[in-house]
């Protein structure tokens, strides 16, 4: 239904629900908002928009339209108020816009200064210095106008509830904690408050100096030049005029580049500003599909690796001990024909191709090609199967697709969030605050189980604690009470196959048995029964807590059996979640590598092979390939004699490093593409170069489902190229004729052979627009799976039996079981992060978390210097951070490594999850010894976990204390 508004004589339409300032942007009736980001929520802090409706002044920011409204934007009262508004903000803003940093064609104030012609300034001197302290972003209260933005952000929607504005202070500035300096508080670094504070009082470091034709100049000599003009100037449009020229003129220095992170799988779109190859910022945009405004402090902060000076920029060759550069025509013909002689020697099956989870879609479509249609084999993975693929199995198992059923909103607008196994604000950030943000804005109610006290956990409305491993049978004694309750949605369960087989698995699952094996109370179990009950809408995110245990898929499958009992499928807020941990872990799965599935989870069968061979016009393998353990088993076994490892540091990331590296010391032939000298790199014979995402174009997949492209933002490093390019050059030296000039036609390949991406093109996803897989012929995406039926063959869900037992891995000397995961400041293992300087600052060493009982037990203290053994060989030394988040007989390492040996899969051992082929990472009994007393803690005593407590929460801006003050009484009628 359309509304019809007067505005200035003038009859428009409007939509229900629209602000009046949503209406005059549309139809291009310029009105400030300077306190207004359209990713936040209406502030109401600064009355730069104000409008006479119906007479009255009112603000055009936060007043919806009603149908016969009469709006005036131009009468005499209006612009006079919003000349005041702005004057009073110019009273603590001191305009230099030719020489600051923040003069980029984007300032709120400086368009409102100039279209509303307010031309004389009275700024009032505060008595507060800049705050240089952090290691991302700097804060200058002199030039802070107290919009509130940065406060509103923090507080609401990053909900790291960090910052806020003490309003008795005179003059009021926004305050970090109890008063801290940003660099010693407990600010996470996300960089939200940044991105939306509109004048330069919040600026990102890289920006410093390097954004306007004249920001270079020496900081004296510009507080001077600032001052003697300010002096003589009392009417300043002509210094406007000059600044509105020269920021333009910034524009031919400046290049925005849409891209997407390249660390988790949240997806985060942005623009990267770039002058040349310095990374000046990344700016997210409200139109980011995943995460609108917000980003974690990698994705704001952590792009230095691009230009790291351990690049590898030129093909490299092995002598003997040492690598030597060579030409890129040398390396691949070397490469092709090593490739070709093992081939006809031993068989295409004795080649494997390990991809990596950042590659793009493209090019993992082009190495499951390049193993399929040139060297004749289905030895290719990804590593998924590190830890995403028992989630997957589960999924397949009831549901029939591997992915997330929904999209963030999903989450966002769930009644009841139950997280289990997953640090969410630090392994995906952004999710994290928009959990946090549905708590705390709109009351839903947060569940969480795991055997860590991390962030989400204290925050929840339950915490279920229980031992490791034994998630599958809290969730079982869950499903078990809600049967025996008849809590089921018997009207959902007509869509649903097996009810009565899997009410039969999980009778055993008692509370007092549930109780007894896990250690989880009975009351407990019941009461997430009943939250489960009582919720309209359930969304279950897990990760690696669960994946990477042994049964890491059973468990998987009871959480889905939970959301089919429970109806909680195939609705808007509800569904399924397993947070995938790399930015494209689910896309190269997707496009094809895995051993036994063809691109788009085509399964192996004769009307799929023959499809792809026509198109490929080649004869296909049909033998399913082996997974990445099998890939390392098969070399030590003799049966693989080469290896090409895209972008994955085998050696630190697969399980059991030690015989990982054996095998890649011993392999015939291994080639290594990569950005970096990795572990893995080390033991290659040929390293080739690879770009970085900010260097080619592209697509990713987040744990969505979610399309999105890349652009390229620089020219790749010294000689390094594209993955896409490196091994099309491989594919052609072995005797193919592939002719790809560009990642789109990739694409377009893809999409006639792919039934799930068939509408899947480039002009589709132009900027920030996406798709949600499946994509129809004709461009309409699912971002919400199992509307109407389920993707098995009778379109029926399958409420899959229960098989778990427990399995007792500790014997009396290992008695200590290793739990890992990632880390806010780092990613994975840090072979990218670990080259941020700010980073490394904030997060310098691996360390092992150990509990106060066993810090009592074997006397051990902060900094002490600790020996962790595992039961299966391995060793790791690392000093000891003594903590509440970890308990009883568990310690926790991270999976950043700060130096080789103190990898954490140097402790773990060759078991597998049979049903997914995921190693029980999280399933390593080890014993822990003191070798040598220390001082201190591992991490910097700066670092944000020691100030949280010092955190003052509250709602918004706390706006009505501003208006109190007479210098900002309302201009509102």
């Amino acid at each position: 239904m359309s509304l019809t508004v007067r505005i200035n004589d003038k009859v428009y339409s409007a939509n229900p629900g629209e602000t009046i300032i949503d209406v005059l942007k549309r139809n291009n009736i310029y009105v400030p908002h300077v306190c207004l980001n359209e990713g936040l929520v209406p502030i109401e802090s600064c009355d730069t928009c104000l409008v006479r409706v119906n007479g009255k002044l009112m603000r055009a920011c936060s007043t919806r339209v009603e149908d016969g409204m009469t709006i005036t934007t131009n009468d005499d009262k209006s612009k006079g108020a919003r000349k005041e508004a702005i004057s009073r903000i110019l009273r603590y803003h001191k305009l230099y816009c030719t020489v600051c940093e923040n003069n980029n064609g984007d300032c709120v104030l400086h368009e409102a200064v100039i279209k509303e012609k307010v031309f004389h300034q009275r700024y009032v001197e505060k008595p507060y210095s800049l705050d240089n302290s952090g290691p991302f972003y700097v804060y200058d209260p002199a030039q802070c106008i107290l919009c509130g933005r940065c406060v509103e952000a923090c507080q609401d929607f990053a909900v790291n509830e960090v910052i806020w504005i003490d309003w008795n202070l005179n003059p009021p500035r926004v305050v970090w904690d109890q008063g801290n300096p940003i660099g010693n508080s407990s600010c996470v670094n996300c960089g939200t408050c940044v991105t939306v504070c509109p004048v330069n009082a919040l600026m990102e470091k890289g920006m410093l100096g390097e954004a306007g034709l004249f920001t270079w100049i020496n900081p004296e000599l510009k507080k001077k030049t600032i001052e003697a003009v300010g002096k003589v100037e009392d009417n300043f449009s002509l210094l406007m005029t000059v600044s509105e020229l020269e920021s333009k003129a910034r524009q031919s220095q400046i290049k925005k580049t849409k891209t997407v992170c390249t660390y988790c799988g949240v997806g985060c779109s942005f623009e990267v500003w770039t002058k040349g190859r310095k990374i000046l910022k990344v700016e997210p945009k409200p139109e980011s599909p995943a995460n609108g405004i917000l980003t974690c402090v990698k994705g704001k902060f952590g792009w230095d690796f691009v230009n790291s000076p351990d690049r590898i920029t030129k093909p490299l060759i092995r002598e003997g001990d040492h690598f030597r550069e060579a030409s890129w025509d040398e390396a691949i013909q070397l490469v092709a024909r090593k490739f070709k002689e093992i081939k006809e020697r031993y068989g295409p099956d004795s080649l494997g191709f390990i991809a990596s989870d950042k590659m793009t879609n493209e090019e993992a479509y082009l190495l499951q090609k390049l193993a399929r249609a040139v060297v004749g084999t289905n030895n290719v993975d990804n590593s998924s199967r590190y830890c995403q693929s028992p989630a997957t199995v589960g999924l397949w198992r009831t549901v029939g697709i591997g992915g997330d059923s929904g999209t963030i909103r999903d989450i966002e607008n769930a009644d009841l969030i139950l997280i289990v196994g997953h640090n969410t604000t630090e392994s995906h950030p952004v999710v994290g605050s928009k959990v946090k943000r549905a708590q705390k804005i709109r009351g839903a109610k947060i569940a969480v189980i795991d055997v860590r006290k991390h962030e989400m956990a204290e925050r929840a409305n339950l915490f279920i604690r229980p031992k490791p491993g034994t998630d599958a049978a809290v969730l079982a004694g869950v499903a078990k009470y809600i049967v025996d309750q008849d809590w089921v949605d018997h009207e959902f369960l007509k869509r649903v196959n097996g009810f009565e087989e899997f009410k039969e698995t999980i009778k055993g699952f008692t509370l007092d048995y549930v109780e007894s094996v896990s250690g989880v109370p009975r009351e407990q179990i019941i009461k997430l029964a009943e939250m489960i009950h009582q919720a309209k809408g359930v969304a279950v995110l897990w990760g690696m807590g669960v994946t990477q245990h042994l049964g890491g898929a059973d468990t998987s499958t009871i959480i889905s059996d939970l959301l089919l009992l429970t109806g909680n499928y195939g609705r808007p807020g509800t569904g399924a979640f397993p947070m995938r941990g790399h930015n494209n872990v689910q896309g190269v799965s997707d496009f094809g590598c895995l051993p036994n599935y063809m691109v788009g989870y085509q399964k192996m069968e004769e009307s799929v092979m023959s499809k792809f061979e026509d198109s490929w016009r080649t004869t296909l393998n049909r033998k399913p390939g082996l997974q990445i353990p099998q890939m390392i088993e098969g070399v030590l076994e003799g049966k693989i004699h080469a290896l090409y490892v895209v972008g994955e540091d085998t050696v630190m990331v697969d399980c059991g490093t030690p015989l990982t590296r054996k095998a890649l010391e011993n392999v015939d032939f291994l080639v290594v593409q990569d950005m970096f000298m990795t572990e893995t790199a080390k033991l290659a014979d040929v390293i080739l170069p690879a770009a970085a995402s900010l260097e080619k174009d592209g697509t990713f997949v987040n744990t969505e489902r979610r399309i999105q492209r890349i652009y390229k933002a620089m020219d790749p490093l010294g000689e390094s190229k594209p993955d896409w390019e490196i091994i099309q050059m491989i594919a052609n030296a072995m005797g193919a004729n592939w002719n790809y000039h560009h990642p789109s036609e990739i694409m377009d390949e893809i999409a006639r052979l792919t039934p799930i991406f068939a509408g899947v093109s480039y002009s589709r996803l132009e900027g920030f627009n996406s798709l949600v897989w499946p994509v129809n012929e004709d461009g309409t995406d699912t971002p919400l799976l199992y509307v109407n039926s389920f993707a098995t063959p009778d379109g029926k869900a399958i409420l899959y039996p229960l098989e778990w037992k427990p399995r007792p891995l500790k014997d009396e000397v290992h008695s200590i079981v290793v739990n890992t995961g990632r880390v806010l400041e780092h990613f994975h293992g840090g072979t990218m992060t670990g080259r941020v300087e700010g980073l490394r600052r904030k997060f310098p060493e691996t360390f092992v978390e150990i509990s106060k009982e066993l810090a009592e037990r074997y006397s051990i203290k902060n900094g002490d210097l600790v020996l962790v053994k595992s039961k299966f060989g391995g060793e790791i030394k690392a000093r000891a951070l003594v903590s509440e988040r970890v308990s009883g007989e568990e310690v926790f390492i991270p999976l950043f490594a700060s130096e080789p040996s103190k990898g954490v899969n140097n402790l773990t051992g060759q078991e597998f999850d049979k049903a997914s082929g995921t190693p029980g990472y999280k399933d390593t009994p080890v014993l822990i010894e003191k070798i040598s007393s220390g001082e201190g803690t591992p991490l910097p005593r700066d670092n944000w976990r020691f100030h949280v407590q010092e955190r003052k929460r509250q709602i918004g801006i706390e706006v009505t204390k501003k208006w109190m003050r007479e210098e900002f009484k309302p201009l509102t009628e």
